[in-house]
């Protein structure tokens, strides 16, 4: 099935530019991933649905505009993140990965797509978070499979302005975590606000954790030295 044909059945409109920018993307992902690992997934159907439609599905919360900013903490061979841009062409995005060996491949695929007001910055959250550019900068924050959700809102919220959101992307297994992640999230400034399950074809479960930033993230979070995934709070 063609890739516009899977974005039809989930209400997404694309057109020839946009198809055209994800399969210069999917190109260029396989190309490199012969270099560098970014990803297992090499068959393009799969790319489709579990890198590109996965990305996507953001746009069911609704809070995915243009003019907006988002962060993508984690962002390995830019998922969410770039589908999202090549979609809201007036996103104000930052792709983020401690790996610089993915954000040299990344800023190839931003020049090859010819893509404007984005970024991808070598780093790791727990240091840009204390930064002065980059906390509490953000109108959305987002990662998909970095860490449990405790570790994930301590390396996210700092990020996050007030009345802004922290996205979560997860599997299905997803109800404990969150429960366990409740008081760390409120030590955080966030609250849980909404829970998405999102059904991909192949019978896929994935569901999206909506946090609000409704206070400022105290001072000392987030934690240096591999703490949030260590010591979770």
């Amino acid at each position: 099935m063609k890739f516009e044909e899977i974005l039809k059945e989930y209400n997404i409109d694309i057109n020839p530019e946009q198809i055209n920018q994800f399969e210069i993307y999917k190109k260029l992902l396989l190309e490199w991933n012969e270099k560098i690992n970014i990803t297992r997934i090499t068959e393009a159907q799969e790319i489709y649905i579990k890198h590109f439609l996965d990305s996507l599905t953001l746009i069911n919360t609704g809070l995915i505009k243009e003019g907006k900013s988002l962060i993508d903490i984690g962002t390995g061979g830019g998922f969410p993140g770039l589908p999202l841009k090549i979609m809201y062409p007036d996103l104000k995005m930052t792709l983020m990965d401690s790996l610089n060996k993915r954000i040299i491949f990344l800023q190839e695929v931003i020049k090859e797509l010819n893509l404007k007001n984005i970024e991808a910055v070598h780093g790791r959250a727990e240091e840009y978070g204390r930064k002065e550019d980059y906390r509490e900068k953000f109108d959305l924050v987002t990662n998909r499979a970095l860490a449990n959700m405790s570790s994930l809102a301590e390396y996210s919220l700092p990020f996050v302005k007030k009345a802004g959101y922290f996205i979560a992307m997860k599997g299905s297994e997803y109800k404990e975590e969150v429960k366990e992640a409740k008081n760390a999230i409120d030590i955080l400034g966030g609250k849980i606000v909404d829970i998405k399950e999102i059904r991909l074809p192949g019978e896929i479960l994935h569901s999206l954790i909506i946090v609000e930033k409704i206070r400022e993230t105290p001072k000392k979070y987030p934690r240096a030295g591999g703490k949030p995934r260590t010591q979770p709070l």
